[in-house]
């Protein structure tokens, strides 16, 4: 059967979602393949972030794969790449990819990347044809939530005692400001890594209300920031904060001496705060075990692991996956 690969439509939605739990259910043998997931959701979400980087495979007719691929500036990732089972092992996800591939030639992406399951060496193989090259684990954590008395501490402005860490959200920008801390957002991650940019995650929590972004100041500067997924009908699912990136600036502030270190132990604390604000049980997210730091820090506040997966990159590099960065990712 013919498969034509096209651009992903709002139209295509529902089947594109269907197929997408449906593949993931059956690879991990749930007893109802179309639970996976239950109430959280990656295809509406990701479609409306960027409806230009999201593709499907079509056959007879049907929506029978899908991919979605995500623009962090110089960093590029796709995810999920999902097919029908009906359709495993027929191309299809190779025919996807060819086109993931041309739209990171067309971005101008440096830094390529996917998230994928350690153990199938079905998945690995399919990845090392496009040139991905397996590297450190990532880690998905969780850690419950500690019930609200924390959560007043979140109202505080970054007004606070000089060197003092405080945080506000994005959200309560007035929108004529908003653009410039988008600016202050890339700068603060293009020193993480040159070219890095999650402005577009940013500006869809905002547009679609997903949750928030979390802004962490350190002596009247912006050292930190977390974008994060609150409940049912984001990424997170009910009663779940998720973490979908966030990030502290590398070394001391010009005005302060406190460490990456304790930044990002303050900003896990901000997003624990916002999740007890927003009545969460509990807070999820990815770390890659080459950010050695960062992992440690959030065993030792109290995260803990529940599955282990492995980032592919191309080129065969670290990226920003190295020792001294503290940051939460995990490319799914």
């Amino acid at each position: 059967m013919e498969v034509i690969i096209r651009p992903l439509l709002e139209a295509d939605l529902e089947a594109a979602d269907r197929v997408m739990r449906l593949a993931f259910g059956t690879f991990l043998r749930l007893p109802d393949p179309l639970a996976f997931m239950g109430d959280a959701d990656f295809a509406y979400t990701r479609w409306r972030a960027d409806p230009a980087a999201a593709f499907c495979a079509e056959a007879g007719g049907a929506v029978v794969g899908s991919v979605f691929v995500g623009n962090w500036g110089s960093v590029g990732f796709f995810g999920p790449l999902t097919i029908h089972p009906d359709h495993w092992d027929s191309g299809v996800a190779q025919l996807l990819l060819r086109r993931v591939m041309e739209c990171f030639e067309q971005w101008g992406t440096r830094h390529m990347g996917l998230y994928t399951f350690a153990t199938s060496l079905k998945h690995l193989a399919l990845y090392r044809k496009f040139g991905f090259w397996p590297r450190f684990l990532t880690m998905s954590m969780e850690k419950g939530v500690a019930d609200g008395a924390a959560a007043a501490r979140g109202a505080v402005a970054h007004t606070a005692a000089p060197g003092a860490a405080s945080w506000t959200k994005f959200s309560d920008m007035a929108l004529e400001g908003r653009g410039e801390m988008l600016n202050r957002c890339r700068a603060l991650t293009g020193r993480v890594f040159e070219g890095l940019d999650v402005g577009v995650e940013i500006r869809s929590v905002a547009e679609q209300r997903l949750g928030e972004t979390v802004l962490l100041w350190t002596s009247g500067e912006l050292t930190g920031l977390a974008v994060c997924h609150c409940g049912a009908g984001t990424e997170a699912g009910s009663g779940v904060c998720y973490i979908k990136f966030a990030v502290v600036e590398l070394g001391a502030a010009s005005q302060s001496a406190v460490t990456s270190e304790g930044k990002f132990r303050r900003l896990l604390m901000a997003c624990e705060e916002l999740a007890a604000q927003r009545g969460l049980a509990k807070m999820t997210g990815g770390v890659n075990t080459a950010r050695q730091e960062a992992w440690t820090a959030m065993l030792e506040s109290g995260w803990r692991g529940t599955m282990a997966g492995v980032v592919m990159q191309r080129p065969n590099q670290p990226g920003y996956n190295r020792a001294g960065v503290f940051l939460i990712d995990d490319w799914r």
